[in-house]
């Protein structure tokens, strides 16, 4: 089975969140939600789709794609998985083996084959790996920032409304966890994001001052992220567990973070570390470290749906992040919803659902074309 085009497809959606447009991740205001659609067609007409981690960053990844990747995949077998993503990573790693636009193209290119070969089988993506007896995780609200106390309290007590569990934050500062934890009350899981803000001075002494508010955990809060010596000198000292792992890329970083004693709870993005194929190596080192693992979900196309599988199938039953804000359409429509704190696994082969052709002739950013066999 052979790959005989590779299309990939900017979509921008509007959204709301409760707030006013975040500004957090990229440097530029998120006036509506971006994301970047990989389609892989092959000559026995079983298509799959994937998704880097994109954002402010879908039309850069865009070209990575289309000039770098797609190129050195025509004609290739796509039911080969791990020997294209080897030859792959060899050829560009010039471009890039760490962190970064080709780590994120060739994740996508890895969730769309791991979609084919599930469409091929008949099986769904969780039964492809290991097989699970859940039918739904639990998921917590991922709220953006939004750097105003009472908008932080806001949120927070209309999350836990719509059945949310447990809370995460991006807030930087003291008084909007106050806020949160105010608006939670006590017993409510709740954790803290920073995205990397401070040096591990800042983070020492920001760990002390938050550990008040009984968090659940404390997210890469030193710069740069892969300091690991950093991060394991401050799990010694803070008063709250300390979490990482969606800027690392590839087995081989995740294993220094591990050997290191960096975190508490490990949290790999499909869409950043190398796709499906490297997750399953990173949940394997996690599992022989005995550390938690909590997968990274900032997205609602192919990427989430492949995490809702990889997180069905963790030998123990772990939380779903999902992103608190409300798209004016999902290209999976109600797959991508939280019920009562609960998201559903797909069951139908592959991902589970391919996305709605409506949704992205009305949302998509035109200009793109695909990259066929000539």
């Amino acid at each position: 089975m052979k790959i005989t085009a590779i299309e990939t497809i900017v979509l921008s959606i509007p959204y709301t969140n409760g707030g006013p447009p975040t500004a957090f991740v990229g440097g530029s205001a998120w006036t509506s939600l971006q994301m970047l659609l990989v389609r892989v067609d092959t000559d026995a007409g079983i298509s799959g789709w994937g998704e880097p981690f994109g954002h402010n960053a879908c039309h850069a990844l865009k070209q990575t794609i289309d000039t770098m990747i797609a190129p050195l995949c025509i004609g290739r077998d796509a039911d080969r998985i791990g020997e294209l993503m080897a030859s792959l990573q060899h050829s560009l790693h010039l471009f890039g083996h760490g962190n970064g636009l080709v780590a994120y193209g060739l994740s996508a290119l890895d969730i769309a084959l791991w979609d084919i070969a599930g469409k091929q089988a008949n099986l769904p993506l969780y039964r492809m790996l290991g097989g699970s007896g859940r039918r739904r995780v639990p998921a917590y609200a991922s709220l953006l920032r939004y750097g105003d106390p009472e908008l932080v309290a806001r949120n927070v007590a209309a999350a836990l409304e719509r059945g949310y569990r447990e809370i995460k934050l991006h807030e930087i500062a003291v008084a909007q966890v106050k806020a949160a934890r105010a608006a939670a009350g006590e017993g409510v899981p709740l954790m803290l994001d920073t995205n990397c803000p401070w040096t591990s001075e800042q983070a020492r002494e920001m760990a002390r001052r938050l550990g008040a508010y009984d968090l659940a955990w404390l997210e890469e809060p030193i710069f740069p992220p892969e300091d690991f010596a950093a991060l394991a000198e401050l799990r010694k000292e803070a008063p709250m567990k300390l979490a990482a792992g969606e800027n690392a890329s590839w087995a081989g970083e995740f294993k220094c973070m591990l050997d290191a004693r960096a975190v508490d709870v490990v949290q790999p993005s499909v869409t950043k570390v190398g796709g499906i194929s490297e997750m399953q190596k990173v949940l394997a080192l996690a599992e022989a470290y005995n550390a938690t693992v909590v997968p990274h979900c900032a997205y609602f196309g192919p990427g989430f749906l492949a995490t809702l599988h990889l997180t069905a199938v963790l030998p123990a039953e772990t939380i779903f992040e999902r992103l608190y804000m409300d798209l004016e359409a999902s290209p999976y429509g109600q797959a991508t919803a939280a019920v009562d704190g609960y998201v559903a696994v797909p069951q139908g082969p592959g991902l589970g659902h391919d996305p709605d052709p409506e949704v992205i002739e009305r949302y998509r950013v035109h200009g793109a074309a695909a990259v066929t066999a000539s």
